[in-house]
């Protein structure tokens, strides 16, 4: 089960490289990002799928989009300076709690 989560931070950490890039890419008109966001997100999709067969839609989906969330607001931060206020923080960190809890609590995240 171990390996399940690996691969669905795997497909988060896509989907963080795929957020940046559609920024970075100016709308689709620089290559090398536009390529960026064509693999971050491929990849994202091609891992998800592969945790779906082990985990069920709506736990997977809300831990990958949860997370997605929280590393796209980071990298926006760090990568492009974009601000982000004390009430995103504190969104961010019930998204983590929720995701903790789900985990921790729900028989629901297993088959």
């Amino acid at each position: 089960m171990l390996n399940v989560y690996a691969i669905l931070i795997l497909a988060v950490l896509f989907e963080g490289l795929g957020s940046m890039s559609l920024q970075a890419s100016q709308q689709f008109t620089r290559f090398w990002p536009s390529l960026g966001v064509v693999i971050g997100f491929g990849m994202a999709f091609y891992l998800f799928t592969i945790v779906l067969k082990y985990l069920p839609l709506g736990i997977t989906y809300a831990i990958w989009s949860g997370l997605g969330i929280c590393l796209t607001a980071f990298l926006g931060w760090a990568v492009f300076r974009q601000g982000v206020d004390m009430a995103a923080l504190l969104g961010m960190g019930l998204i983590i709690a929720g995701i903790l809890v789900i985990n921790v609590f729900s028989t629901t995240a297993t088959h």
